[in-house]
């Protein structure tokens, strides 16, 4: 039992008359995944909860009662219910953990003053109290309720809880003190006294979400590793969706039990060789799995029968849902509801299915024909139709999966779910993903950066230029371009690429050799010609080739082998590219057909390296056998990483995949690794991996080179970089100054943007200072406002069509004398118009250097992003910003200078005097500081900032304040609302 107790319900002095109740907040409502990978519903506790509480009292234990009320309380009397029931959502706050419909956990908060009676606001403390049903214990349901009632109090304006617990309740304690929260303990009257202040930190951060990982990642695992599976809908006749999952689970050699359910089946007793049965609940065993494949209107039938019967998880394959249209979406969320309603979660609807290869389980619970070999590759996909290729694609070159899944319309399991299965999963090393769309994009950020510090994850994403999410898919929108989107995901060191072609060839090398320690690539090969492409390619990626070594077409395997041993025993490449065309025999005929001879030679070169830690791979132009060979030579990596095979796209459609292609699945790979060392032996076995082979010399290098950025990204995230400090911050002042102007009359949630001398002083608080400028509405109010900021002076014109736009002439700059001023003004007003239209200002001039720009804008989808480039034109039609999510630390400053492909300009370039880049990325942190600390400030442009050889001056800035939208990845654990 894990409860808190408040003092004697019964004796509390009478709480004062209560305050109007307020509406039924429905935003506190939410689905949570539980400890042991269920879910259950978290909602307020209204009066018509009243039989709902006394059941679920009635099935508490006495002990569990007496931890609760610190004496016997065998029942509920009248009073208690009313008193339970009735809430003001303010000052007295009740939810309740449901499935089914039914209690299984309550937790209360009464908020009270310093002596602990009853108050209302401004009192900022309350007094809270659990009580979980036994059978539900050691689920986490109590971890859960806290984190939500927690964020209840928060919005109440409540900062502290107090609870007092029985010594012996060690459950209830663990509870609290595991949360996170600063907190006392006092020892009063043989009960423990915790107060809790309820101001995150980023211990209690931390906390939710490692137990978020756990959670999510226990319930992906029980949908993958079931004991017992029913097929839902597998019909009498051969053929059909149910009848064919039912084939494939048999013909994968599923190791635990399985069931065909179809409500016509009232006089067969098997189909297929299994019990077959028309309901879940006439199957009268436990059922962990079931797959759903009847038509849509007859899903929620089938949802009920599963969920009143235990069953865990749900495969929908049943299409019509939201990719059908608006009757399809509501059919979907309905869908979602009622299954987690039963506490089960949801791949699909209109899903491919899953496969799980262990051999502990077997599982092919999907529409694939042929089970794929056993291997490390985790493979997700939201498209059936791309999962088939990709399937097929890697089976032909002979890779090994440990699991597959094609989710559909994802209305419930996502990518996200399995980025936390992978992350500490041992079978998976390397994690490939093809995605249409991203629900939560925060989440996936922060959930691919965790998981790419120990394991690749490589990215294709389709509908990338539509405009448009794909039918079925809730995505948040957007206002940042699909480049920006793609770079973010770089700096949280995903590997991104175009193609599921580039996909399998990434992933095929990431899952079979070391990360490269550097950029250098040794060349070799039988083909000069080859070479030179190799070459090429390797600087198009930018990657640092050695002059390729010509061994002719005269070479044997023995001249093979002995160069790439050459190779890697050298210690000036980190990575080789072995290129092998057909070689001329010693009679003159040309020998297509002999690559496994090849291979036996590259297998003995890789394994008499001293020290496995440089990739291999081989490019290959009609070489008969060699890509078959290669696929269980001796890759340089330990075996105990159990690589499953690589092959070349050559492998024939429907091949078997080769004997001992990676079946182990209990040893890690790159996640054990360091980037650019192998991983450790398990074992201490000879390794029998593989060496990728490509039919092209720069899909080769393109692989290669993803592996070189993201091993460099791992060696960068051992060390992050720091947010910096800076003594001169006036964050208090800034907060004023904000909630000053969100404060004020005729502000809306559409915020507003601050005027120039605002814009000036807030910004000042964290130390950026703006140039002065001075509105010039005459010539002499122009001669005035010279003589005031001193000579030489610019004047330019603010009008938005002319603004940032000193192409089209409205900047005048070095204007020494009054008499040059009026000059100039008498131009600017003869050539583009009368002053009012024009509104110029005066403004001091500078020191000389480059224009640059530098924003930072919330984007609904993924958060803070702070950009940098150069100004102008140019750089606007290239495209070349740079980006990084906020908090910026200061690698992310120095990268985002040196990102740019016009960086060149600001170090000197031609000729030219470096400018002052410490500078520079000084106040790029500096923005970053003012977005993450205030997340009102929604938009922040600084433009242009000329930056000089030493120093920089910003000379114009806009602001824009706006509410703050809710957080949702700070929140409270909960699944996406439906």
């Amino acid at each position: 039992m894990q409860s808190a107790s408040e003092q004697s319900e019964a004796a509390r002095t009478p709480a004062p008359p209560a305050p109007a109740e307020h509406a039924y907040p429905d935003h506190w409502e939410a689905d949570v995944v539980l400890r042991d990978g269920g879910t259950a519903r978290i909602r307020p506790i209204t009066a018509d909860d009243a039989d709902r509480l006394v059941s679920f009292y009635e099935q508490v234990s006495d002990e569990s009662k007496y931890y609760r009320f610190f004496a016997p309380y065998p029942r509920l009397s009248a009073k208690d219910v009313h008193r339970f029931t009735h809430h003001d959502f303010v000052d007295r706050v009740g939810l309740a953990a449901t499935v089914g419909g039914e209690f299984i956990a309550t937790v209360r908060y009464d908020r009270i003053n310093a002596q602990g009676l009853p108050a209302s606001a401004p009192a900022d403390e309350a007094e809270v109290a659990f009580l979980v049903q036994d059978a539900h214990q050691g689920r986490g349901v109590a971890s859960a309720l806290l984190e939500h009632i927690a964020a209840v109090a928060r919005e109440r304006d409540i900062r502290r809880f107090a609870a007092e617990v029985l010594p012996a309740n060690t459950k209830m304690i663990k509870v609290f003190t595991d949360a996170g929260y600063t907190q006392k303990r006092s020892f009063e009257d043989g009960s423990v006294r915790l107060h809790l202040d309820l101001e995150p930190t980023d211990r209690s951060l931390a906390v939710q979400r490692a137990r978020e990982q756990r959670a999510e990642a226990r319930s992906v695992q029980r949908l993958l590793t079931p004991g017992s599976v029913a097929v839902v809908g597998a019909g009498r006749a051969p053929g059909g969706v149910g009848r064919t999952v039912l084939r494939n689970l048999l013909g994968a050699g599923f190791t635990g039990r399985v069931y065909a359910v179809n409500a016509a089946l009232t006089g067969e007793t098997e189909l297929d060789g299994v019990p077959a049965h028309p309901s879940v609940g006439a199957i009268g065993e436990p059922v962990d799995l079931a797959v759903v494949a009847v038509p849509a209107e007859r899903v929620p039938e089938a949802v009920a029968d599963c969920g009143e019967h235990g069953v865990r998880g749900l495969v929908v394959l049943s299409a019509g849902y939201a990719e059908s249209g608006a009757a399809g979406r509501e059919r979907q969320r309905a869908l979602v509801r009622q299954a987690r309603s039963y506490g089960m979660r949801i791949i699909g609807p209109n899903a491919f299915g899953i496969i799980n290869t262990a051999d502990d389980v077997r599982l092919n619970a999907s529409l694939a024909p042929q089970m794929p070999a056993a291997g490390r590759i985790g493979l997700f996909t939201q498209s059936g139709a791309i999962g088939i290729a990709l399937l097929a694609g890697l089976h032909r070159r002979g890779a090994g999966l440990s699991s597959f899944i094609s989710a559909g319309n994802r209305a419930d399991v996502s990518g996200n779910d399995f980025l936390q299965h992978w992350y500490d999963d041992p079978g998976t090393d390397v994690v490939l993903l093809y995605l249409e769309s991203i629900g939560n994009p925060r989440k996936f950020t922060r959930l691919a950066r965790r998981t790419a510090a120990v394991k690749p994850v490589v990215v294709v994403k389709g509908a990338r230029h539509s405009g448009s999410a794909p039918p079925g898919h809730r995505v948040p929108v957007t206002r940042i371009p699909h480049a920006t989107v793609s770079a973010l995901l770089r700096q949280a060191g995903v590997i991104r690429v175009d193609t599921v072609t580039e996909l399998v060839d990434a992933g095929l090398l990431l899952a079979a050799q070391p990360l490269p320690a550097g950029p250098r690539v040794a060349i070799l090969g039988n083909s000069e010609s080859l070479g030179l492409l190799t070459y090429d390619a390797c600087l198009t990626e930018g990657l640092r080739p050695l002059r390729p070594l010509d061994l002719t077409t005269a070479a044997v395997p023995a001249d093979f082998r002995d160069a790439l041993a050459a190779a890697l025993a050298d210690e000036t490449s980190d990575a080789v590219v072995v290129n092998a065309i057909p070689w001329v025999g010693e009679d003159g005929a040309t020998e297509f057909g002999d690559g496994e001879v090849l291979a036996a030679s590259l297998r003995e070169a890789v394994a008499s390296a001293p020290a496995p830690t440089k990739p291999v791979v081989v490019v290959h132009v009609e070489m008969g056998g060699l890509a078959e060979a290669l696929a269980v030579a001796t890759s340089t990596r330990p075996a105990a990483a159990g690589r499953g095979a690589v092959t070349t796209e050559n492998r024939a459609a429907g091949a078997a995949a080769p004997a001992g292609a990676g079946t182990t699945r209990s040893a890690p790979g790159p996640s054990a690794a360091a980037p650019g060392t192998a991983a450790p032996a398990q074992s201490g076995t000879p390794a029998q991996a593989t060496i990728p082979a490509y039919p092209a010399a720069e899909r080769a290098v393109r692989a290669l080179a993803e592996a070189v950025r993201y091993g460099q990204w791992r060696r960068q995230a051992a060390e992050p970089g720091r947010v910096p400090e800076y003594e001169d911050i006036d964050e208090a002042g800034a907060a004023a100054l904000i909630e000053g102007v969100l404060g004020g009359d005729g502000v809306d949630d559409r915020g507003v943007t601050l005027d120039t001398e605002e814009a000036g002083a807030l910004l000042a608080r964290y130390g950026i200072a703006v140039r002065p400028t001075l509105p010039a509405p005459t010539p002499d109010a122009a001669v005035a406002a010279a003589a005031r900021l001193g000579y030489p002076v610019a004047l330019k014109t603010t009008a938005p069509h002319l603004r940032h736009r000193p192409d089209l002439g409205g900047v005048r700059l070095d204007l020494a004398t009054e008499e040059q001023l009026r000059t100039a003004y008498a131009e600017l007003t003869e050539v583009l118009g009368k002053p009012e239209e024009l509104q110029p200002v005066v403004q001091a001039m500078v020191p000389r250097g480059v224009d640059t720009v530098v924003r930072s804008a919330i984007d609904p989808a993924v958060g803070a992003v702070l950009s940098f480039g150069l100004a102008g034109a140019p750089s606007e039609l290239l495209g070349d910003t740079a980006h990084r999510l906020v908090p910026a630390t200061d690698r992310d400053a120095a990268e985002l200078v040196r990102s740019l492909r016009t960086a060149p300009l600001l170090f000197g370039w031609r000729g030219s005097a470096p400018v002052d880049t410490p500078a520079l990325e000084e106040l790029l942190l500096r923005v970053s500081r003012l977005v993450d600390d205030h997340p009102e400030v929604v938009a922040v442009s600084l433009e242009p900032v000329v930056v000089a050889p030493r120093g920089l001056s910003v000379l114009g800035a806009t602001v824009r304040l706006a509410p703050p939208a809710p957080r949702t990845d700070l929140g409270p654990r909960s699944l996406p609302r439906y």
